[in-house]
């Protein structure tokens, strides 16, 4: 059965909307290797969206608009791609993908990976709590949970919350192979 959380959309191809579409196997490279192409692969989705939006010498607002665009896409997918490698489940039989959807008023991104059952459980846990709180709460606690230790779970996606103004959902839909395709969704507005 699949399981929608938040306002999840499927990205449409048609006339009005420009997509954009991204494989990656995962175990090609070693994790560490993976990080730069991260960056890469980001700036580029950030790149290709600016193209959208010409600067007009005329108008210093263009070029700000575009680089806070550029700056935000980049953040997204970054942030999105690194989680998908650090958390994709090697058994299953399908990449990373991750999608650039622009709508008139919004960029939807997409981003799947494979995911075993335990993952997946405690991955909706953070979920459902990152839904029913305060963004801005949580982010706080967070700062002080990671301060006395190492990680960073969720710092991203609060991040696009709270600096970026983004909507995110999450499809979780059961794999033939018994795991499951994991796909976070964030929507920008522009």
């Amino acid at each position: 059965m699949i399981e929608h959380y938040g306002s999840f959309e499927d990205i449409r191809h048609d006339p009005d909307t420009e997509t954009l579409n991204l494989s990656f196997w995962p175990g090609r490279l070693p994790l560490r290797q993976r990080w730069r192409n991260n960056g890469l692969s980001a700036d580029f989705l950030g790149d290709y969206l600016t193209t959208f939006f010409p600067l007009d010498d005329d108008d210093p607002a263009t070029a700000r608009r575009q680089e806070e665009i550029r700056s935000a896409v980049s953040f997204v997918a970054n942030e999105l791609l690194e989680n998908a490698m650090k958390f994709h489940d090697a058994a299953q039989p399908e990449p990373i993908t991750i999608s650039l959807c622009l709508h008139r008023d919004r960029v939807v991104f997409h981003e799947s990976n494979g995911s075993d059952a335990q993952s997946v459980a405690g991955f909706r846990a953070f979920v459902l709590k990152l839904l029913e709180s305060d963004p801005g709460e949580l982010y706080m606690q967070q700062l002080e949970h990671n301060a006395m230790s190492e990680g960073t779970a969720g710092l991203g996606y609060l991040t696009m919350i709270n600096d970026y103004g983004a909507d995110l959902a999450w499809r979780f839909e059961p794999s033939a192979s018994g795991g499951f395709r994991v796909t976070t969704q964030v929507t920008l507005p522009i």
